[in-house]
């Protein structure tokens, strides 16, 4: 794992986090020597993606045990970072069913956390490369990849996976707006690694899919209701219908951390609404007039319905959802030995 690129560094009691909102410009990594430290990184997206936010939060708790602060109050200050990524709620509710809650133990499920994140994401690497064509653009939004994980990724993961299995897969990238996590983050991985890349604003995909440019569409996920209902950055639902207009196949990629089956469809799911000033400005830029009214949600719901398939590290889900996922789920606690 040493050379899986990672957006987490844990040393001497001290997490660092690469700061993804200076990239791809400056590699900047942020100290965090606090839970209260790692909650702001979270809220301020110094770092995000649902597997990285959980794995953070699990670090954010063994910080907390470290420097002998109040554990639930820490969780609690966690929770409150995030509304919609449920890896999140996950990591921080496995870490408080540590027992005994000592430093060392919490220091443990925390480096178990992340390093189980990083082998599910070759795991849904290996199942799901298999159900990308041997040639084609594949179409992706947002940023699914090491950067979004513990590391490797999970929709990039995929795509990774492919082109070491010798498939001619390139990669066509949403732009992603507000925060272009698609143009920033998504190009800045997969030109490192020497797969071709062409960036996209995002009004742009019904014309290269209506042309026939694109073979299929793969995103990643922060909540994946029961009923295989898909939460995921916003624009992600517009993506989806596209590719149904145009039959073309539209993946999901995400651990099994990422499934609620709690949660019975997308209607229930919270949809976190950020401060409207990152929709008028961009980098500190106006980019419309201050006094304009503007939304942002942060996050769509994507109907099962519109979903060709979801790549989990325990295999591939298909409709119906609601058999599958808890299948997958099953099977994941009974390899863990829990009932």
């Amino acid at each position: 794992m040493a050379d899986i690129l990672s957006p987490l560094r844990w040393q001497s009691g001290v997490l660092s986090l690469l700061d993804q909102r200076r990239l791809p410009a400056q590699e900047i990594w942020i100290r965090c020597e606090r839970a209260a430290d790692v909650a702001g990184a979270i809220r301020s997206m110094v770092v995000r993606g649902a597997p990285a936010i959980g794995c953070a939060a699990a670090f954010g708790l063994a910080l907390a045990a470290l420097r002998g602060e109040d554990i639930e109050g820490a969780a609690a200050g966690l929770r409150a970072t995030r509304p919609t990524a449920v890896n999140l709620f996950w990591a921080i509710e496995r870490m408080l069913g540590v027992r005994p809650r000592s430093a060392e133990a919490l220091e443990r499920e925390a480096l178990a956390i992340w390093h189980a994140d990083i082998e599910a994401c070759l795991a849904i690497g290996r199942h799901g490369a298999p159900l990308l064509p041997d040639r084609g653009t594949v179409l992706t939004h947002c940023n699914a990849g090491a950067l979004a994980t513990g590391g490797y990724g999970t929709a990039l993961g995929v795509i990774r996976t492919a082109r070491e299995m010798g498939k001619q897969i390139q990669v066509m990238a949403d732009e992603t707006r507000p925060f272009l996590q698609g143009a920033r983050l998504t190009t800045w991985e997969l030109l490192r690694d020497g797969i071709p890349t062409t960036l996209i604003a995002d009004g742009m995909a019904g014309y290269f899919l209506k042309r026939g440019d694109i073979v299929a569409a793969i995103v990643g996920a922060d909540r994946i209701a029961r009923n295989g209902d898909v939460a995921n950055k916003i624009g992600t639902y517009p993506v989806a219908v596209l590719c149904r207009t145009h039959q073309v196949p539209f993946l999901v990629a995400a651990p099994l951390s990422t499934v609620d089956l709690a949660t019975p469809s997308g209607d229930q799911i919270p949809i976190e609404e950020r401060d409207p000033a990152e929709v008028r400005s961009f980098c500190g830029i106006a980019v419309a007039p201050p006094d304009v009214e503007a939304r942002h949600p942060a996050f769509d719901v994507t109907p099962a319905g519109y979903v060709t398939a979801i790549i989990t590290e325990k295999g591939v889900a298909r409709p119906p959802y609601e058999d599958s996922l808890p299948a997958l789920a099953g099977e994941a606690r009974r390899a863990a030995g829990k009932p």
